[in-house]
């Protein structure tokens, strides 16, 4: 069975991108707090089964399966417009939360989203974490304006995948098809 992980999930972005993708699973799982956003998420996602904040969830409670896991961590420690505490902040220290999700149910793949600045707010750590999990990540900096919107608003958004899984042709556990982008570099845009 295939299950998809929201976490962070706001209103259900990366679940309905999933879907508009043509991904297909046997159930939706996402970690949200606010209540307007589960409403939402509910609303879209029937059946989906919300599992609260994310420093309650323990992936040994979650069924066995092939996963994915996407999410955009909180931005704020890592904004500019911010303190600029990055990883070290208490909102963005939340994605050593996700990490341990990672680590307990060892998804095919993991995708992460944050503002641009997470390239020189933590992108090292994040990396890190994610090797230290036995992971490889590529990752990309996609502007606002790169899509048709009038502004920049840069997101950096970060593909892992279980190591190895790139030099063995892995397809994505039986649910994506397609090549992969390039290895990631801070050449990608983002400032």
């Amino acid at each position: 069975k295939r299950y998809f992980l929201d976490l962070f999930s706001g209103i259900g972005g990366f679940a309905l991108g999933a879907e508009w993708a043509g991904l297909r699973f046997d159930g939706y799982f996402f970690s949200e707090v606010d209540p307007y956003a589960i409403r939402v998420y509910e609303r879209q996602f029937p059946g989906a089964v919300g599992l609260g904040d994310i420093r309650g969830i323990c992936g040994a409670d979650l069924p066995e399966g092939e996963w994915i896991i996407a999410g955009g961590f909180p931005c704020q420690d890592i904004s500019v417009a911010g303190k600029g505490a990055g990883l070290a902040g208490e909102r963005s220290g939340l994605w050593y939360e996700y990490a341990r999700i990672i680590g307990e149910l060892r998804p095919c793949y993991a995708i992460m989203e944050n503002v641009g600045a997470l390239a020189f707010r933590g992108l090292d750590s994040v990396l890190g974490s994610l090797a230290a999990l036995g992971y490889d990540a590529e990752w990309h900096c996609v502007r606002a304006s790169d899509v048709g919107a009038p502004h920049r608003r840069e997101r950096l958004f970060v593909v892992a995948y279980r190591d190895g899984g790139r030099s063995q042709g892995e397809r994505g556990c039986g649910v994506l098809d397609g090549e992969r982008t390039a290895r990631g570099s801070d050449a990608h845009g983002c400032s």
